[in-house]
C-alpha cells in the first residue's frame, strides 16, 4: 500500500492513509415498501470489487420503518448492513441524508462507496463527498481495481463517448461512483445467506427544508427503464407526426415509447422518456431504433437490450453494426407496413399478437440467459 505524504496534500484535507479504510459500501434507497431495484443493482459492481479486495460488501439502511428490509440486502450479497432507521428520516432531505452517511463514514472508514443515480443519488452524492473531502465520479458504466494500490478504477464514457475514462483516486478515501439504473443487473437472491445486522442512531434532529406539501403524478404508462418492449425515434422520424405513427405501434406491440437526445431537444418527446447517456438505460427484451443513428451516447443506454432491431434510411448509419436485425428504408413506410401486418394478425384470432410477443419473449429471454 503507498503511503501518503500529507504534508504535501490541501491543508483542508484531513491527514488519512488509504489503508486506515475498509470495505465497500452500497448506500440503499428504501421505503416502508422495500429497497429500490437500482439500489441492488448496486450491489453487483460492489460484490466484484470486494472480491478483488478481499473486503466485506455492507449496505447502508436509512429511512423510517425500514429496518425489516435489511435481509433483503443481504440475500443479494451484502456480508454486512448498517440500519439507521429514525423517524427524522420518515422524509427524504439530501442534507440530513447526506449527513447521516458523512457520520457513518467518519466512523466506520468505508474504502468505495457505491450509489445508483437516482434523482436522490445524483442529489445526495455530491454532497457526501465534498463533505468527506473525497472524489467522486458520476454514471459510471463499470469498476475495476488495481489490486497493487488498491485503487479503484471508475469508469465512464467522456462527453463524446468515443472512448472510456478510467478514473481513480490514489491519495483519498472513500473512493465514490455512481451508476444510472440498469447499468448492472440485480445480483440473484440467495435465502440461505447470513449477515450481520447493526443498528446505529443519527445525532441530526431539525433539517433547514421543510416538506410544504406532496404531490403523486400518476404515470399513463410505465416507465421506459421498466418496460420489456420499446419503440424509440431519432431525429429521422421528422417531428411530433412521427412519434404518433410510433405510438401506435407501441401500442399494438404492447410497449411504450422512447426517443433520442435530438428528439427530446427538438421538443418531440419529453425528457423522461430519453434514452442515451444523459437519459436513463434501459433493458427491454425488444428495442426498435427508428430514425436513430446510432451515436454511442445512444447507445450506452440500450446496451442491456436483449434484441436491437433499427430502421433507418442511411445504410450506413452506426447502429446497423450494434443491431440484430436492421431495416433500411423509409421509416413511415416500414411502421406502415408492420403496423398493418399486426392489425392482420390481430384480426386472425383473438390474442394472436400477444401469443407471437410472449413466444418471442421466451426465446429471447433463452437466449440472452444462454
Amino acid at each position: 500500500m503507498v503511503r501518503v505524504d500529507c504534508s504535501k496534500l490541501c491543508p483542508e484535507w484531513p491527514c488519512e492513509q488509504p489503508d486506515e479504510f475498509k470495505h465497500v459500501w452500497v448506500i440503499a434507497e428504501a421505503t416502508e415498501e422495500g429497497v429500490s431495484e437500482a439500489s441492488l443493482q448496486m450491489l453487483t459492481p460492489a460484490l466484484e470489487i470486494a472480491r478483488k479486495l478481499d473486503s466485506k460488501v455492507v449496505g447502508i439502511l436509512l429511512g423510517y420503518n425500514v429496518s425489516r428490509h435489511a435481509d433483503t440486502l443481504i440475500k443479494h450479497g451484502a456480508d454486512e448492513v448498517i440500519v439507521v432507521d429514525d423517524i427524522m428520516l420518515s422524509e427524504y432531505y439530501p442534507e440530513v441524508y447526506g449527513q447521516v452517511v458523512v457520520d457513518l463514514a467518519r466512523k466506520y472508514k468505508p474504502e468505495v462507496i457505491l450509489i445508483a443515480a437516482t434523482m436522490r443519488g445524483r442529489e445526495m452524492g455530491p454532497y457526501i463527498a465534498n463533505t468527506l473531502r473525497a472524489g467522486i465520479t458520476a454514471d459510471c458504466t463499470d469498476f475495476d481495481v488495481d489490486e497493487k494500490t488498491r485503487d479503484v478504477l471508475l469508469i465512464r464514457p467522456p462527453f463524446a463517448a468515443i472512448m472510456l475514462a478510467y478514473i481513480k483516486t490514489p491519495f483519498r478515501r472513500p473512493q465514490i461512483g455512481t451508476a444510472r439504473p440498469n447499468v448492472f443487473p440485480v445480483p440473484p437472491a440467495d435465502e440461505s445467506r447470513r449477515g450481520e445486522i447493526k443498528f446505529e442512531k443519527t445525532s441530526i434532529l431539525t433539517a433547514r427544508s421543510k416538506l410544504i406539501s406532496r404531490k403523486i403524478l400518476k404515470r399513463e404508462e410505465i416507465p421506459i427503464e421498466k418496460a420489456e418492449i420499446i419503440v424509440s425515434g431519432g431525429k429521422g422520424v421528422g417531428g411530433p407526426d412521427g412519434f404518433k405513427l410510433l405510438e401506435e405501434l407501441a401500442s399494438i406491440l404492447g410497449g411504450v415509447v422512447a426517443g433520442s437526445r435530438k428528439a427530446v431537444d427538438a421538443g418531440w418527446i419529453s425528457h423522461e422518456r430519453q434514452v442515451g447517456q444523459t437519459g436513463k438505460s434501459v433493458k427491454p427484451i425488444l428495442y426498435i431504433a427508428v430514425g436513430i443513428s446510432g451515436a454511442a451516447q445512444h447507445m450506452i443506454g440500450v446496451r442491456e437490450a436483449t434484441r436491437i432491431v433499427a430502421i433507418n434510411i442511411d445504410p450506413e448509419a452506426p447502429i446497423f453494426n450494434q443491431a440484430d436485425y436492421g431495416v433500411v428504408g423509409d421509416y413511415k413506410e416500414i411502421v406502415e407496413a408492420l403496423i398493418e401486418e399486426l392489425r392482420r394478425l390481430k384480426e386472425a384470432g383473438p390474442g394472436a399478437v400477444e401469443e407471437l410477443i410472449r413466444e418471442y419473449t421466451q426465446q429471447a429471454q433463452a437466449v440472452g440467459q444462454g
